[in-house]
């Protein structure tokens, strides 16, 4: 799924991934992928689009603290909880787009995610959200293309 992740993030538009996926999964076909894997990204690039529901209003990093579920740290180390954490208290993330993260790695395939696997996952939230990002948080966050990621 991530190796997927990353060429849709290098060769489509955003707004064509999500409003023709049909025309994606093509593209993908034929670009060597297999069927499985194109079906099952797809399906949670789905769940990027609609953010999860949740409270309406969540406390502002600078006066909360997040405690990690038993799910969330089991599929999640401590660098990736750290890096999130890094992330939002840098403004990076929004409380509401931290959750959103959260949600989407808790439903990426693996019993835990790599600190890489995770940096694809929020740059695919930041850019399905159209998020405003710094090139240099881009580029830090797309590091994950230039190592092999498990699939």
């Amino acid at each position: 799924m991530y190796e997927i992740l990353v060429y849709l993030f290098e060769n489509c538009q955003q707004a064509e991934v999500a409003h023709d996926r049909e025309r994606v999964a093509k593209k993908l076909s034929a670009a060597g992928f297999e069927n499985s894997d194109i079906s099952e990204a797809l399906r949670w690039l789905a769940g990027v689009l609609q953010p999860p529901a949740g409270p309406g209003v969540l406390p502002e990093s600078r006066t909360a603290f997040r405690a990690f579920a038993p799910r969330e740290l089991a599929k999640l180390d401590a660098a990736c909880r750290g890096f999130l954490m890094t992330l939002e208290h840098s403004g990076i993330l929004s409380p509401h787009t931290r959750e959103h993260v959260l949600e989407r790695a808790l439903a990426a395939s693996g019993d835990a995610l790599s600190l890489e696997q995770l940096k694809l996952i929020v740059l695919m939230v930041l850019w399905n959200q159209k998020m405003p990002t710094s090139r240099l948080v881009a580029a830090d966050l797309f590091a994950a293309r230039h190592s092999r990621l498990p699939s």
